[in-house]
């Protein structure tokens, strides 16, 4: 067995080298004002249509975190979801209620509307109290959680991070008390539910691409186009190589020249 086998070898180095140059490349047009095309998500187009209708109707917005604390990825990219929509309701007055389950989350969560009031230069509309930490573990949380949507009568509910079981509660819950609903999860387990009770879903990558698409920051969106790029070429490469081993298989040419390139 080759010793360097579980190394990179020169070609892999090139794609690497690749894939990072289409992302800085990518990362300094868009800061330069070149505009990136970003595929539409209607999930996420919704967002503000949303959190506007909560204005118009003169009804809170409540947007969920999902379960799991500061340390969790999911709950950081849903708080980046949550910021815009904060924003969304400073601009325009109306109330966000975010319940918590995680105790590290909860202090994050806070500041982090309190920030986005002040930036809209709403400091005083801010309550501190419509950041809840609702503890007691998953159920009890999402009973606290259904009770508030009831009590509160939510013109829209946002649901974006991890989820289990009790995702089609909170999505039942929301579409008796007639609220607009859109969910954003990676966990293909609890899109299903999502999908029967919400009038939006975004899943998948689609839920880490939220943050870029929504804000439009430059860094974010040029770092996204160049990932895209990226795993384009890596699919090209993984195409071309299973041809030319079909190919090999049914011995019309004696060699899978890709696998050797790559010192397979």
């Amino acid at each position: 067995m080759n010793p360097n086998s579980d190394h990179a070898n020169a070609a892999a180095v090139v794609l690497i080298f690749a894939v990072s140059a289409a992302v800085l490349v990518n990362i300094f047009r868009a800061r330069r004002g070149k505009e990136l095309f970003l595929r539409r998500i209607p999930g996420l187009n919704a967002v503000d249509e949303a959190a506007g209708r909560a204005t118009e109707m003169g009804r809170p917005v409540l947007f969920s975190i999902g379960l799991g604390g500061a340390d969790s990825i999911l709950v950081l990219t849903a708080m980046s979801v949550m910021q815009h929509v904060g924003r969304i309701c400073a601009r325009m007055g109306a109330r966000i209620i975010v319940p918590v389950d995680g105790p590290s989350a909860y202090p994050l969560a806070q500041e982090a509307i309190r920030e986005v009031y002040e930036s809209e230069g709403r400091p005083e509309a801010f309550r501190a109290d419509d950041v809840k930490y609702l503890t007691g573990g998953q159920f009890a949380w999402a009973m606290a959680t259904m009770g508030l949507m009831t009590r509160e009568n939510v013109a829209s509910s946002f649901y974006f991070g991890s989820y289990g079981a009790e995702s089609l509660m909170l999505a039942e819950t929301g579409y008796q008390v007639g609220a607009i609903q859109v969910a954003g999860t990676p966990d293909l387990f609890q899109v299903p539910f999502f999908v029967a009770a919400c009038d939006y879903t975004v899943f998948g990558e689609e839920f880490f691409a939220a943050s870029a698409y929504l804000s439009r920051e430059p860094t974010m969106v040029g770092s996204l186009v160049g990932q895209d790029i990226g795993k384009m070429v890596f699919l090209a490469v993984a195409i071309v190589g299973m041809i030319l081993a079909t190919l090999v298989d049914a011995n019309i040419i004696q060699q899978n020249y890709l696998a050797v390139l790559l010192g397979k």
